[in-house]
């Protein structure tokens, strides 16, 4: 059974705490983002989400990020769990990022 809660990793160094998952899949934690183009030192974001509790154990999820203590922008996250070798459970995620622009010329740059 895919079980999001407690501490994950990524390649990068970044890490996010995911607390209890209620029973209807939705969760909350923190991100601590290990890359940022932002001027302002990193600091831990809030993360909210919602995951399938699905009876196989390779449940899909999402979550969004905002690091609104250092930046103007916006993250989510969409993945899938997966049991690896030795029962150990693998986060396999994709993102997009939407910096704040001054404007609406601008738009084509602001989200990656």
């Amino acid at each position: 059974q895919c079980d999001l809660t407690g501490w994950w990793k990524n390649d990068l160094g970044s890490k996010m705490q995911v607390y209890d998952v209620d029973d209807q899949g939705n969760f909350s934690g923190e991100y601590y983002t290990a890359v940022s183009s932002a001027q302002k030192p990193i600091k831990p974001s809030p993360l909210v989400g919602s995951q399938h509790l699905d009876d196989d154990g390779q449940c899909t999820f999402g979550f969004t990020v905002n690091w609104k203590k250092f930046s103007d922008s916006t993250a989510v996250f969409v993945g899938q769990c997966f049991a690896g070798d030795g029962d150990e459970e693998v986060l396999q995620t994709s993102w997009l990022l939407r910096e704040k622009v001054d404007s609406l010329s601008h738009d084509w740059k602001a989200t990656r």
